[in-house]
């Protein structure tokens, strides 16, 4: 018997459990659903938790377009994982983002940033930290609200991520190594 090739995003042919799980979250469950170690959540932002977003995306803009680099929330694929994700905000290539219809890997990204929320702050500060870094993502920013600080990890590792930088209480710039060579102001986070 022979299956079809695994292309990522293209959950139609669905003849295993994770490729049955993302097309069902894909197909049922709405656009802005992830699956979060196999249980799919719907996504729903109040607007101070895209105000931190869009803080964070307005700095980085400048360099963004001198890097020919482009920012939003598309979904992320974490194959061989009942994982699915929409981080709050995403940078990857310009050429990458043109050609792809699907969902990016983790490690096609650039920078990924989360904002926590109330519902799902220790989601975000261990298990994305953790998938983000086992799936080469070079750069994750936690935005902790409740904790009113922002975390920077990087050198991803397949346990996770070796080098945290943080946390900074908000008011405290952290900085973005290269490609983004910047210092976010987070006094208004």
């Amino acid at each position: 018997m022979s299956t079809a090739p695994r292309v990522p995003g293209d959950y139609s042919i669905v003849s295993d459990p994770e490729r049955a799980l993302k097309y069902a979250s894909r197909h049922t469950a709405g656009d802005r659903t992830e699956i979060i170690e196999g249980v799919i959540t719907p996504m729903s932002s109040p607007w101070a938790h895209e105000s931190a977003a869009e803080i964070v995306r307005r700095q980085i803009t400048p360099r963004l377009e001198q890097l020919d680099l482009v920012s939003g929330s598309g979904d992320l694929d974490l194959p061989g994982s009942e994982n699915w994700y929409i981080p709050d905000l995403a940078v990857v290539p310009a050429e990458l983002a043109e050609k792809t219809e699907g969902a990016l890997l983790p490690d096609q990204t650039l920078l990924i940033v989360e904002v926590s929320s109330p519902s799902n702050a220790e989601t975000d500060r261990v298990v994305k930290r953790r998938r983000y870094g086992q799936y080469g993502a070079p750069l994750y920013l936690l935005v902790d609200r409740q904790n009113r600080s922002c975390t920077l990890y990087s050198e991803p590792t397949r346990l996770g991520y070796a080098a945290e930088s943080g946390p900074h209480p908000f008011g405290t710039p952290v900085h973005l190594p290269a490609p983004f060579g910047l210092d976010l102001d987070t006094t208004r986070l």
